[in-house]
């Protein structure tokens, strides 16, 4: 990759951002495709975030930023303009600059996830589904789930509250009923969709209680990590299906170049996903 003086600039935030992988399927897009443009990560710490993401913008060549945990929620105070699904989810995982020089987030976490459950034939119509973990990758989801005729979507995230006002905020709009449980104990449900942190790192505890799983349950995991996390590696233990993340991330590469003034690009990416699948299947 040439860079050089007229090369767009964006950026990963994330804190940590060791797991991060979306430079890697970006950057051979951008250098396929002939585009002056570089993706790289920036581990920024919670209390820099507002000054890093005001100080950033003020470069000229900043082409906008990507999200990640912690910031997709925390970032919406520094915005002027937020897409409906980023306003009913509470986070965004993109930040352009306007044309007016405001600054713009949307949302794709949830449509990358929907997306790749239609993919992988994971059935959701009238399916009892458990979403463990409702901070910024999790809110999305559940808006985006929150949309499809679910038996039931229940919510639960270790944070007392949290899980409960994000159901209340979702039930006026949802198709299928929205309930906040207290606890992740995933026994009755067919689909258990995992959305927090805990596998970044390999001595983290599991999310909840694999051995309460049904047996003709699937899981997903939404981390993308180039080793089985584990609670990867405990469904296969118990030989329940469970699916990691870079199928979300995929489906997201398209809605990630359309937001970014790509959609060339990305209509061609759209109309094949196997190389984006390639790429990340060689980091996993």
């Amino acid at each position: 990759m040439h860079i050089h003086g007229h090369t767009r600039v964006f950026l990963v935030l994330g804190h940590p951002v060791g797991q991060v992988r979306a430079p890697e399927v970006f950057n051979p897009l951008f250098q396929a495709h002939g585009v002056e443009a570089v993706l790289v990560p920036a581990d920024v710490a919670p209390a820099r975030l507002g000054d890093f993401v005001r100080g950033v913008f003020g470069a000229a060549n900043i082409g906008g930023l990507w999200l990640t945990i912690p910031h997709k929620a925390a970032v919406l105070d520094l915005l002027d303009r937020v897409d409906p699904l980023g306003t009913r989810a509470g986070a965004v995982n993109a930040v352009r600059r306007q044309s007016d020089g405001s600054l713009g987030g949307g949302l794709f976490d949830g449509i990358g996830l929907v997306k790749a459950l239609d993919h992988l034939d994971v059935a959701t119509a009238g399916r009892r589904v458990l979403l463990v973990g409702t901070g910024g990758a999790g809110m999305a989801i559940a808006v985006s789930l929150a949309e499809r005729a679910l038996g039931t979507l229940t919510l639960f995230d270790t944070v007392p509250g949290r899980a409960a006002a994000l159901a209340q905020r979702l039930q006026a709009h949802a198709a299928c009923p929205v309930v906040a449980a207290a606890s992740g104990d995933p026994a009755g449900h067919d689909l258990i969709v995992h959305a927090t942190p805990l596998g970044l790192n390999a001595d983290d505890p599991l999310p909840f209680d694999v051995a309460r799983l049904d047996a003709s349950a699937t899981v997903i995991d939404i981390l993308m990590k180039p080793q089985a996390t584990p609670l990867q590696r405990a469904c296969d233990a118990r030989g329940i299906v469970c699916h990691p993340g870079f199928e979300m991330l995929a489906q997201q590469v398209p809605d990630y170049l359309q937001f970014f003034g790509y959609p060339e690009i990305a209509a061609a990416v759209q109309g094949d996903l196997d190389p984006v699948r390639r790429s990340l299947r060689a980091l996993a």
